[in-house]
């Protein structure tokens, strides 16, 4: 018999009641339970950065967070960036305006990463951004449009 846990996970400024499996990741919580699907599975070890979002307004990589980790705590998914009335975050609009995509498959993560580089000021230099955003990889290889965007944006939120 498996056993289940009730969580109640604060997800984009909204409570989901879950029951889910002790052993379950944040990442497989918010897509197979909650139906947030934005946030990707990409290599489920850590290394690709596609399952990014925050806690706490930290980037967290949630294929190596358990859900139970993250309760009580404020989640931020890829979902929950833009304004309540539907306006992008300027980062998305940046990345829009640079294409800084192709596939698209990262730009979740990619984007929740370049939200938390701009938000800890590690955008200096561009040299800067590539070391922040170093954790989550694009196979289309758009890190130039990429840095770019963040750049933008960066620039923007200091305006």
């Amino acid at each position: 018999m498996t056993r289940t846990i009730r969580l109640s996970l604060d997800i984009n400024e909204r409570r989901y009641e879950l029951d889910v499996e002790p052993r379950v990741t944040l990442l497989d919580a918010l897509r197979d339970h909650a139906g947030l699907t934005g946030t990707k599975k990409g290599c489920d070890q850590g290394q690709c950065g596609a399952c990014t979002c925050h806690i706490d307004g930290q980037r967290v990589l949630s294929c190596l967070t358990l859900a139970a980790q993250a309760e009580g705590r404020r989640i931020t998914t890829i979902e929950g960036i833009a304004t309540a009335n539907g306006d992008l975050h300027p980062v998305q609009l940046a990345f829009m305006e640079h294409d800084a995509f192709q596939c698209g498959y990262c730009t979740p993560g990619q984007i929740m990463s370049a939200v938390a580089c701009i938000r800890e000021g590690r955008t200096g230099s561009d040299d800067e951004i590539r070391e922040y955003m170093s954790g989550n990889l694009c196979r289309c290889g758009a890190y130039n449009s990429i840095v770019a965007a963040v750049r933008e944006a960066a620039e923007m939120a200091d305006a």
